[in-house]
């Protein structure tokens, strides 16, 4: 028998709801349970809500593994999960964390190399089972840990990446949508490309024409795909590095007409109403704004002046693509604010199409922040 953690009813509750964290304040007893172990979590009469990774540190102090845990076993229902939904790329999320059974554990496919995250101690201490795994059932040419995420330091947790198996010199050529890719997978946004916006990609590619202005292009992913139907695409972003990338991959398809810029997409928006530009297409794709509950209601202020700012230069008849990734924005949130900057505008917006995070982020139904990004197509009409 191992270590055992006893929660409380609010805490059964939850988990019974389909939930699969205890956060500390749920805990009545932990034992002798040490960061990293796998514990049996007990509700208040002693009976067995399932097997969990206990962290000493993390206000999230239990993750829920359910029963009969196996690396190689949730690997392999994770593949056949992608097989059924991945389409036109070799970049994908195999392994979405709680999503896949694998809490705080992450897994991207570049071709024949991945980018493996653990995310808490738990998880932490399976990373060479995870790699051995990885190894065994795909034979990658190279295996890269990314975990200099921030989120480690409530874990407890050195900020590391690198190399941590096989021979990786460089980045990745991938494809997807049809559009061939670099991927970073040391040095780029996330673990190299953003994954989670591949079919968002495409509905912008279905709706976009004219003259199409993308902000927060990052890689360049939205300015790529509107390229092939729209006249011309301008994309935005502050950072130089993300740049040069998105230049290297706007080279590597030929396409001539994307033009792509260093600038605050801020100042940039209010620079192109003074001098009375307009565009038929306009993405907002910002990074988080709100990455806690407190920061939520600057995020409001944030997302609808980036919101209002854009929908002054966007053309009668013109289409709206914008995003959140900030799971505390909820969508009805996103709509509200997007609402209330198409008022101040005096613009009227038809929403055409609600959407979420590519199918290979699947959304686990009990826990609501497996849900984060999304996606509003609008229309001015």
């Amino acid at each position: 028998m191992g270590p055992t953690v006893t929660i409380n009813r609010r805490a059964a509750e939850r988990l019974a709801a389909g939930h699969v964290w205890v956060y500390a304040s749920d805990i009545t007893d932990r034992g002798e349970a040490l960061g990293g172990d796998v514990v049996d979590v007990l509700d208040p009469r002693g009976r067995s809500c399932g097997a969990a990774h206990y962290s000493s540190s993390s206000q999230i102090t239990l993750r829920l593994l359910g029963r009969d845990f196996s690396v190689v076993g949730r690997i392999a229902a994770a593949q056949e999960f992608r097989d059924r939904v991945v389409r036109d790329t070799d970049a994908y999320r195999l392994v979405s964390s709680e999503a896949d059974r694998m809490p705080a554990l992450i897994i991207d496919r570049y071709a024949d190399c991945f980018v493996v995250q653990t995310l808490n101690q738990g998880m932490d201490r399976l990373q060479g089972e995870v790699v051995a795994a990885l190894v065994e059932r795909y034979g990658p040419r190279a295996i890269v840990e990314r975990n200099d995420a921030v989120v480690r330091q409530k874990e407890e947790l050195p900020l590391r990446s690198g190399v941590v198996y096989g021979d990786w010199a460089g980045p990745v050529a991938v494809t997807m949508n049809g559009l061939q890719w670099e991927a970073d997978l040391l040095g780029g946004q996330k673990t190299g490309v953003y994954l989670d916006q591949r079919e968002n990609y495409l509905a912008a590619a279905r709706w976009g024409r004219g003259r199409a202005l993308d902000c927060f292009t990052s890689s360049g992913g939205f300015a790529l795909h509107l390229a092939r139907g729209c006249e011309s695409v301008e994309g935005v972003d502050s950072g130089a590095a993300v740049l040069a990338t998105a230049e290297g991959n706007r080279r590597r398809n030929g396409l001539e007409n994307i033009r792509f810029r260093e600038a605050d997409v801020f100042d940039l928006l209010a620079g192109f109403r003074t001098g009375g530009r307009q565009f038929d297409t306009i993405v907002l794709d910002p990074p988080a704004f709100a990455k806690t509950k407190a920061q939520v209601e600057g995020a409001v202020r944030g997302y609808k002046e980036l919101n209002l700012r854009a929908l002054q230069l966007l053309a009668p008849g013109g289409t709206l693509i914008t995003c959140s990734c900030s799971h505390h924005m909820s969508e009805a949130m996103l709509l509200t604010v997007v609402a209330e900057a198409a008022r101040d505008a005096r613009r009227n917006l038809r929403v055409v199409e609600r959407r979420v995070q590519a199918q290979d982020h699947p959304v686990l139904l009990g826990v609501p922040e497996t849900l984060y990004l999304k996606c509003l197509i609008l229309q001015a009409v």
